[in-house]
């Protein structure tokens, strides 16, 4: 369980250093993906986006 967390808590912060490249393409708009202004700064916490790249992670795993 433990690296499940760490999985998906690094997940979280590439996707957050990545994000202007990424809304580009659609991700990190998607229905899941939580954004929020507090002190003037935009935090953004995509849940969404994470798991969907993660399925598709897994998918291009499973194929090679």
């Amino acid at each position: 369980m433990l690296r499940w967390t760490l999985t998906i808590f690094f997940c979280v912060i590439v996707l957050s250093a990545t994000l202007p490249w990424l809304q580009k393409i659609g991700l990190g708009r998607l229905p899941g993906d939580l954004r929020f202004r507090l002190f003037g700064r935009e935090y953004v916490l995509p849940f969404a986006s994470t798991i969907l790249l993660s399925l598709a992670a897994l998918v291009i795993g499973r194929l090679l």
